[in-house]
């Protein structure tokens, strides 16, 4: 049985996805994702954004034990800096991106035929220097003269290619017309037999997954998908169909498909697009609010001007507190993204007496089962107790929460993640509560995620009744 590799595109296609930028945690965390889902390869797109680029490339290739492409454009890419990024990864691989249509040659490369030959065998003879395994990708092959195409992977093999990827750019083929645009590939390029075949297809006209199946039963060794929508089939699409036809035609995929619909989800939640995200000037290179990227190089104003637009309006005395607290952070780690910056202004800025305790919860949630709370809190030497109900036990845990205190504070962000791992790993939550136009946050840090997120309510309702009083 032949298992068939599925190359994730997800990192590489995500500011086609996402519509802007994707800040630095984000990039690890779908990494992670999809390492957890056993893609075959995830691939990175070129470096672009200088050291933030190369940073989030060489933390990615360090921490997945997935393989690892990196993309080098034909034109304006640098090989040794790309390698350089990806080369601590178990399973390093340069991928030589070139345009072979006479449309995208002339206008995105400004080459002729002959000079596009010749860039083809440099760059893929340099990128052999640096990589034992090296891919070429042919962009938008479906659109080019055959015979310039077949002699453009010829050169690629002869330089060193050991993998070949065959792009329907613009998505014009429908299944037959692909299997016989790979027939004659194959037919004029003999060497296509002793190197790996992948095929990245546009999904223009819904046709992609029908490509890839007629594809598949042409003997090509890769699928290239993204894990959430994006122009091309995705894991969920290509994994339906290995396990509805995988026996008839003896194919199979090493990923974790009882896993896949959980991950993709949290994937989409990385991914979706935030509307009120905005721009502000002169800061993290002009990046959207949830890709702020400061180090320690940026002055108080800077990072309390970025304090302001995540919706704080602090104190001069509390402002000090949070650059003291972002000199420390900034000084361990190269950047400080939008998430860091929320978590040093709950855990740094007004840190007030604790009006409200908890003594004791209890939470009730399961699958036939509606979520409840019953919460005690203790104030001014009495305690309180609350019952609410919820579509989730943190929901519930909130509402009874604002039945003991009598009223709806705006939750205007909440956020969590571990913070060690393993099975007694602790969990970390940040509360943003609104009041009368200003936010609040809280943090709380346990075991139990869902007493972190109280702890978290708790304390960004304490600053609220502090300044309230």
């Amino acid at each position: 049985m032949k298992t068939i590799k599925l190359i994730d595109m997800t990192l590489r296609e995500s500011a086609n996805i996402k519509g802007s930028n994707l800040s630095f945690k984000e990039k690890l965390e779908i990494a992670r994702i999809l390492d957890r889902l056993k893609v075959d390869i995830i691939e990175l797109p070129s470096i672009t954004g200088g050291k933030a680029d190369q940073l989030s490339n060489k933390t990615i290739a360090s921490m997945v034990n997935t393989a690892i492409t990196a993309a080098v454009d034909i034109i304006g890419s640098d090989i040794e800096e790309t390698w350089e990024s990806i080369k601590s990864a178990g399973k390093p691989r340069l991928n030589v991106v070139a345009p072979v249509s006479p449309v995208q040659m002339e206008y995105n490369a400004h080459k002729k035929a002959p000079a596009m030959l010749e860039l083809i065998t440099e760059k893929v003879k340099q990128a052999r220097f640096y990589c034992e395994t090296v891919e070429f990708t042919a962009a938008d092959a479906t659109r080019a003269e055959l015979s310039f195409l077949c002699s453009a992977i010829q050169a690629a093999i002869d330089a060193g290619a050991g993998k070949i990827t065959l792009c329907d750019t613009a998505g014009i083929y429908l299944p037959d017309e692909f299997a016989h645009f790979l027939d004659a590939v194959r037919a004029q390029v003999p060497a296509l037999e002793n190197v790996q075949l992948y095929v990245e297809l546009k999904d223009e006209m819904n046709m992609s997954v029908a490509c890839a199946a007629a594809a598949i039963k042409r003997g090509v060794d890769g699928i290239k998908c993204t894990a959430v929508p994006s122009g091309y089939p995705t894991l969920e699409q290509l994994m339906r169909f290995v396990q509805i036809k995988g026996s008839a035609m003896d194919i199979s995929s090493g990923l974790r498909s009882t896993e896949l619909g959980r991950a993709v989800s949290q994937l989409g939640f990385v991914l979706k697009p935030r509307e009120e995200e905005s721009t502000f000037g002169n800061i993290a290179m002009g990046e959207s609010i949830s890709n702020i990227c400061l180090d320690i190089n940026d002055e108080i104003s800077e990072v309390i001007k970025v304090v302001r637009q995540l919706g704080y309006d602090l104190s001069d005395e509390d402002n000090a507190r949070v650059y003291e607290a972002f000199r420390r952070v900034a000084l361990k780690k190269q950047f400080v993204g939008s998430r860091e910056l929320d978590a040093i202004v709950a855990s740094s800025a007004m840190q007030v007496p604790a009006a409200y305790r908890i003594e004791n919860y209890v939470i009730n949630s399961g699958n036939i089962i509606t979520a409840t709370a019953n919460i005690l809190l203790e104030k001014d030497g009495q305690k309180q107790r609350g019952v609410g109900v919820g579509d989730g036990p943190i929901d519930a845990a909130f509402v009874a929460i604002e039945q003991i205190i009598g009223h709806h504070y705006e939750l205007d962000d909440f956020q969590i993640q571990t913070v060690t791992e393993g099975r007694d790993a602790m969990g970390s939550a940040l509360v943003k509560l609104r009041a009368d136009g200003r936010v609040y946050s809280g943090t709380g840090i346990s075991t139990d995620i869902i007493g972190a997120s109280i702890r978290a309510y708790i304390s960004a309702l304490n600053k609220i009744v502090y300044e309230q009083a």
